[in-house]
């Protein structure tokens, strides 16, 4: 039987790792003037289009709802499951396609260290071994989707208008739209496939474990 006071427990060390990670991204982020923009606000605004920031943001939300014990409703669902997937798809990419992409010493280094691997790593151990269990449901697959779609519709159009890309394998100015769109095409399957996966581990444990 799950411990509801360690469940609690554990989101709320997840919230302060992750709000941690991204208060120092965000001064690391307004001190680096060797960017495009020149601007704090430029900077920083540019900061908030990479998926590896609006996915530790929605686990600092989420993980905080948990440690209050306020954790219902069909919309934290939704987010609950954004928030696993968008880690899970965080923690992968960037091994995968980013780490060693920039050289990062000091503040930033470890700033980058919380956001990629201890968040991700703190969250899904938690959502692995104590939940919450038994929420999700198809419907609540196919509205996290919204997600990736919403962050995507955001990031190309702007791109096209700044120039910038917060990553390689979206870059339209350099690789295309026809490559970008396939790419796009790949992770979205990959989100699809991660969220129907959450669903099915969810409902098994959910019934495995005692009333």
């Amino acid at each position: 039987m799950r411990n509801e006071k360690l469940t609690r427990t554990w989101f709320a060390v997840t919230a302060v790792v992750a709000l941690a990670g991204l208060v120092l991204q965000v001064v690391v982020t307004a001190g680096d003037t060797g960017g495009r923009f020149t601007s704090v606000a430029g900077r920083v605004a540019n900061l908030f289009c990479f998926f590896t920031i609006d996915s530790n943001l929605l686990v600092t939300a989420t993980s905080a709802v948990v440690a209050l014990g306020v954790a219902r409703g069909a919309l934290f669902r939704v987010l609950w499951l954004d928030a696993l997937v968008g880690i899970i798809v965080t923690g992968i990419v960037y091994q995968v396609a980013l780490a060693g992409l920039y050289e990062l010493h000091g503040l930033a280094l470890f700033a980058d260290t919380m956001l990629h691997k201890v968040t991700p790593i703190l969250f899904v151990l938690g959502w692995l071994i104590a939940g919450p269990r038994g929420s999700l449901t198809w419907r609540t697959v196919w509205w996290s989707l919204a997600y990736p779609l919403a962050w995507l519709a955001f990031t190309l159009p702007r791109g096209a208008i700044t120039g910038f890309y917060p990553y390689p394998f979206v870059d339209a100015g350099a690789l295309g739209y026809g490559h970008v769109a396939l790419n796009c095409v790949f992770i979205g399957l990959f989100f699809t496939a991660l969220a129907a996966g959450a669903l099915l581990y969810d409902r098994r444990f959910a019934r495995l474990e005692p009333a």
